[in-house]
C-alpha cells in the first residue's frame, strides 16, 4: 500500500501499485466499493500484459481517509486521482472505471488530458438522476442516513460480496458521492466523454441490455463492448469476460494512437 498525504483536505489516498513494464493501468472503483476488491484479479488477469497497476481507492472508501469536509462530488475525486499521477510523475495512463469510477474517470481524462492515455469506462454515470443504489440513498437525509440507514442497508443487502465492500466505505461520503451521481454535474460526464480527443472505450454487461444511454455513446462514436453473462458488476460477475473486454479495447485504442497506424 502506498499513500499520498493531500493538504487541502488534510487527509490522506492510498492505492495498491502492482509492479510491471509498459503502460500503467489506473483502476478507478465505483460507489461503495474498492478498487483492490474489484479490480486486482482483473489487473493481474492473463489476458492482460503484466504491467504496472495502480489501484486507487477514491476518499472515504477502502483504505483511503475519510475527510469529513470533503463534498465527494465526482469532480474533487478526479483531481485528487489526478494529485495521486502527479506525485508519481505518471503521464499518458490507461485510466479504467466502473460506475462511479468510470464518472470520474472521465472528469480526470477531461480535465487533464495530459494525463491520460486511453480511457475505459464500465457502465459509468454519464448523466443526473442516479441509478439503483445510489437514488434511495440520495432520497434520505445525510444524518439519518448516517445514524442508521446505512446500517439497515448493509442488513438487507442481497449480494454478501457487495456488503463486504460497502462495509468498508464511510457512510457520509457514501451519501454525499450519491447525491452528487442524482445532481449530476455541468458539463455532464457523457457530454465530456462526447468531446474528448483520446482513445475511449465504453464496457457493458449483457444483463445490463437494452440501456438508451449504451445507444447514445455509440452514437458519439465511442466503441461499445458488450460483456456476456455480466451485469453492472462486471468484474465479479465474469472476470474472464472483463479482462478479455479490457484487453481487447486497450489494443484497439493502441492502435489509433499516433505512431501505431492509426488515424
Amino acid at each position: 500500500m502506498r499513500e499520498l498525504f493531500l493538504a487541502d483536505q488534510q487527509a490522506y489516498i492510498r492505492w495498491i501499485d502492482l509492479p510491471g513494464d509498459g503502460p500503467v493501468r489506473v483502476f478507478v472503483h465505483g460507489l461503495g466499493c474498492t478498487s483492490t476488491s474489484d479490480f486486482a484479479h482483473i489487473a493481474a488477469h492473463q489476458a492482460l500484459e503484466r504491467g504496472r497497476a495502480l489501484l486507487v481507492d477514491l476518499l472515504g472508501y477502502g483504505l483511503s481517509d475519510r475527510p469529513a469536509d470533503f463534498d465527494y462530488r465526482m469532480e474533487s475525486q478526479a483531481a485528487v486521482v489526478a494529485a495521486v499521477l502527479d506525485h508519481l510523475g505518471l503521464a499518458g495512463v490507461d485510466l479504467v472505471g466502473h460506475s462511479m469510477g468510470g464518472a470520474v474517470a472521465i472528469h480526470l481524462s477531461a480535465a487533464r488530458p495530459d494525463l491520460v492515455a486511453r480511457l475505459v469506462v464500465a457502465e459509468p454515470n454519464l448523466y443526473a438522476g442516479g441509478g439503483a443504489f445510489s437514488s434511495p440513498v440520495a432520497a434520505q437525509d445525510e444524518d439519518a442516513f448516517v445514524a442508521s440507514g446505512f446500517a439497515r442497508m448493509l442488513a438487507v443487502t442481497d449480494r454478501p460480496d457487495y456488503a463486504a465492500r460497502l462495509r468498508l466505505a464511510d457512510p457520509r461520503a457514501l451519501h454525499r458521492s450519491a447525491v452528487a451521481l442524482v445532481e449530476g454535474s455541468t458539463p455532464a460526464p457523457g457530454d465530456l466523454l462526447a468531446a474528448l480527443g483520446l482513445p475511449r472505450t465504453f464496457l457493458v454487461g449483457e444483463w445490463s441490455l437494452p440501456d438508451p444511454e449504451v445507444e447514445k455513446v455509440a452514437g458519439f462514436g465511442v466503441p461499445v463492448i458488450e460483456i456476456p453473462r455480466a451485469g453492472h458488476n462486471l468484474t465479479l460477475d465474469n472476470p474472464d469476460g472483463f479482462a478479455t473486454a479490457l484487453a481487447r479495447a486497450l489494443s484497439a485504442a493502441q492502435a489509433s494512437l499516433p505512431g501505431h497506424g492509426g488515424s
